[in-house]
């Protein structure tokens, strides 16, 4: 299995489908469906019965998860999607940084 380009807590860009050029940060990664659960986008309604916990039910708005191949983290520079490329940094391990601008990620 390869490594992936995205961590949670990165900031990323949607670069195809319905939220296509939108931004947000990622909350969850699901690395077995190579997907990931990114705040504010790819909002679906889920209709939910009533039960202990939400007595009135109803229709709920969440995030639905969006694959891996449909996002670029964001350049920290220039604020625009990049790749990811990684290289041995300072302290001797492995940092991504953007192919964009060179700049180190986080």
């Amino acid at each position: 299995m390869s490594k992936l380009h995205i961590k949670k807590g990165d900031t990323v860009m949607v670069n195809a489908g319905e939220d296509k050029g939108k931004t947000g940060r990622v909350l969850q990664v699901l690395v077995d469906k190579n997907r990931a659960i990114v705040e504010g986008l790819n909002i679906i309604s889920k209709h939910a019965k009533p039960s202990a916990s939400n007595p009135q039910g109803g229709i709920e708005k969440k995030e639905a998860p969006i694959h891996l191949s449909n996002l670029n983290v964001v350049d920290p520079k220039s604020g625009k999607g990049t790749r990811i490329g990684r290289r041995v940094g300072a302290n001797g391990r492995l940092v991504r940084y953007s192919k964009k601008s060179g700049e180190e990620i986080k």
